[in-house]
């Protein structure tokens, strides 16, 4: 359990979602508001691990995402699909699809923190992680 999850968390994580995730499975999604919820813990808040600074390259400034996620409509569907996977995550109705992981990237890079020893799972074109 982390700390109470505001509305505006819900909003973070689904934009978030949007921008890491929005072309993967919808199990791809859930593994990705997975690593989130992970790392929230019990000591953070959802918004406070999405937008810390180059954890999660959609909000980093000079990534297109950025200005994508940022004016998303809320009545766009892949932000109605992202935003039902943010819900039922952080409510505990769906599980835990990583493994426990707290770290993930795409297949096609390979960064200096991935241990391939820390695998915990591979979903879609996502490779996660629990460091």
């Amino acid at each position: 359990m982390m700390t109470k999850t505001t509305n505006e968390d819900i909003d973070i994580l689904t934009r978030t979602l949007y921008g890491e995730a929005r072309g993967e499975s919808d199990a791809g999604v859930q593994a990705v508001a997975n690593v989130i919820k992970n790392r929230a813990g019990i000591i953070t808040s959802i918004k406070s691990v999405c937008l810390k600074p180059y954890q999660f390259s959609c909000w980093n400034e000079g990534d297109p995402n950025k200005a994508i996620i940022s004016s998303l409509s809320v009545q766009d569907t892949t932000y109605q699909r992202c935003l039902n996977i943010a819900k039922r995550v952080v409510n505990g109705s769906l599980t835990d699809n990583t493994n426990g992981a707290n770290h993930y990237h795409t297949s096609n890079i390979k960064p200096y923190w991935a241990d391939d020893t820390k695998i915990t799972a591979i979903i879609g074109h996502h490779i996660f992680y629990k460091l």
